[in-house]
């Protein structure tokens, strides 16, 4: 990374413009054009070191559902089971962990109805049989910016 891909990172953890286009304002702020912007977003992607980039929003106010979930996945079956969890757009996270239930993510649906038939659409293709829901009983606002040097 250079110094522009530094002070991108920077800028798109705080500050990111909320305008009609924004990396072209970026790319204003930055002295770049905005394609430049864009492959320089996307090179940082495809390389691990951007992995989203999206808002954060309060999915009960807007009307969604949503929960963690925790499963036990076979060793050898993690990558699979990954694969087809994560091609919901509602899951954003997806991570391993040291315990029976291996497996741990979050997902939001437009309703509960909606959850419920992602969930045994997950139960039934990737025949985990249980799925732990640990739902949020109160919302924390964390913020977190990764000042890149």
């Amino acid at each position: 990374m250079d110094l522009i891909d530094r002070n991108l990172l920077n800028l798109i953890q705080s500050d990111f413009p909320l305008v009609k286009e924004p990396y072209r304002k970026i790319g204003e702020l930055l002295g770049l054009e905005e394609a430049d912007v864009i492959d320089r977003l996307e090179r940082l992607r495809h390389a691990g070191i951007l992995r989203r980039l999206g808002g954060v929003f309060d999915y009960r106010k807007l009307g969604y559902s949503g929960t963690l979930c925790a499963i036990h996945v076979e060793p050898e079956r993690v990558g699979e089971v990954a694969a087809y969890i994560n091609s919901f757009p509602g899951v954003t996270h997806n991570y391993l962990r040291e315990h029976y239930y291996n497996m741990w993510f979050t997902i939001l649906a437009e309703s509960r109805d909606k959850l419920d038939e992602i969930l045994g659409s997950i139960r039934k293709n990737t025949d985990v049989k249980e799925i732990m829901e640990l739902p949020a009983e109160r919302m924390f606002k964390i913020k977190v910016n990764f000042y890149v040097e």
